[in-house]
C-alpha cells in the first residue's frame, strides 16, 4: 500500500485490500498475457478463484476484511481479517527464503494467474526479479483420471511398497519423463519402468565387477565412457529432460557392457566415477 500497488475498498460489508494490476508495469509477463485485452473499466475480483475463468482481468484481492459472523480471522496491525490465496505464497516465500529464490516451482495450473500474482506482489516491493527460473510440472493421473478421494483412486507409496517395490522405483517412475508433461500411472506401466531401472542397475553391477580387464586402454571405449556424462548433461540441460537423459545413458552403458573386454582398469574407474556423479543427480542408481 505504501508503494501504491494495493488499496482498501469496501465490498459487501467488508473492508478488503486489492492489488491494482495495471500499476505493475510488467503484469502477466511470466504467462505472456496480452494486456491489450485488458478492460478499460475498473474491475475487481473479490474471490480467490473463479472456476472456468482462465484470467481475472482486473484487480485481485489480497486481504478479506472482517465481517460480522466470520469464524476464521486474525486480529492484525491492519485490522481483523484473513489473507487471500494470492498473498499467501509471497508471504511464505519472503518469510522463509527472502525476496529472491533461485528456482520457483509449481503445477502447470499456477502459470495462469497465480505465479504472475506472486511476481507482482513481491517485485512491486523489490523492483527486482524474484526468480530467474520457473518450473511448471504436469499433473499425475491414475489410469487416465485425476487422483481424488471422490473417485477413490488414490494410490499411496505404502501401497506400492507392500507389493514389493522399493522407494527408488517410486522416485524413478515420477522423474522418468519430462516434468511439463502429464504423467499417467498404471500398475502395468509402473512395473515396466521399475524393471527398466533394475535392468540398468544390473548392467552397472556387471560393468563394475568385471575382472578380465584389457591391458591397454581402447580409444573407442574411452570415447564411449566420456559420452556417459556428456550425453547425460546435454539432455538434462534440455529443460531437464530426464527420460532422454536416462535412455541415452542406458544405451551407452549397454554398449560398454557388450564390449567390456575392451575396458582397462583405468577406464573402469573412470566410468564408475562418472556414474557416481550421475547418481548424485538422479538418486536412484
Amino acid at each position: 500500500m505504501k508503494e501504491g500497488y494495493a488499496y482498501w475498498y469496501n465490498y459487501s460489508g467488508r473492508r478488503n485490500v486489492y492489488y491494482n494490476a495495471l500499476k505493475f508495469r510488467d503484469f502477466g509477463k511470466l504467462y505472456g498475457l496480452d494486456m491489450h485485452k485488458w478492460p478499460k473499466k475498473k474491475r475487481r475480483f473479490h474471490k480467490d478463484t473463479y472456476p472456468g475463468n482462465r484470467w481475472n482481468r482486473g484487480d485481485f484481492i489480497l486481504w478479506y476484511g472482517y465481517k460480522e459472523g466470520d469464524n476464521v480471522y486474525w486480529d492484525t496491525e491492519i485490522g481483523k481479517g484473513r489473507p487471500a490465496w494470492n498473498i499467501q505464497d509471497p508471504a511464505m516465500l519472503t518469510q522463509h527464503l527472502g525476496f529472491k529464490a533461485d528456482i520457483c516451482c509449481g503445477g502447470i495450473d499456477n502459470i495462469i494467474r497465480h505465479h504472475d500474482y506472486v511476481i507482482a506482489v513481491i517485485e512491486g516491493i523489490t523492483k527486482e526479479n524474484v526468480a530467474s527460473c520457473w518450473l511448471h510440472a504436469g499433473h499425475l493421473y491414475i489410469d487416465g483420471k485425476k487422483m481424488s478421494k471422490s473417485l477413490g483412486n488414490i494410490i499411496y507409496p505404502q501401497d506400492l511398497l507392500k507389493k514389493g517395490y522399493q522407494w527408488v522405483h517410486i522416485r524413478f517412475f515420477l522423474i522418468y519423463g519430462h516434468y511439463r508433461q502429464r504423467l499417467n500411472f498404471t500398475l502395468e506401466k509402473f512395473d515396466k519402468v521399475c524393471k527398466r531401472l533394475d535392468t540398468f542397475k544390473q548392467m552397472v553391477k556387471n560393468l563394475s565387477s568385471y575382472e578380465n580387464y584389457a591391458k591397454k586402454p581402447d580409444v573407442k571405449t574411452r570415447k564411449a565412457i566420456d559420452r556417459l556424462m556428456d550425453d547425460f548433461v546435454k539432455n538434462m540441460n534440455n529443460d531437464l529432460h530426464v527420460k532422454e537423459a536416462f535412455d541415452t545413458l542406458f544405451n551407452n552403458v549397454s554398449k560398454l557392457v557388450k564390449n567390456k573386454h575392451k575396458i582397462s582398469v583405468e577406464d573402469s574407474n573412470k566410468a564408475t566415477a562418472k556414474l557416481k556423479g550421475i547418481y548424485k543427480v538422479l538418486q536412484v542408481l
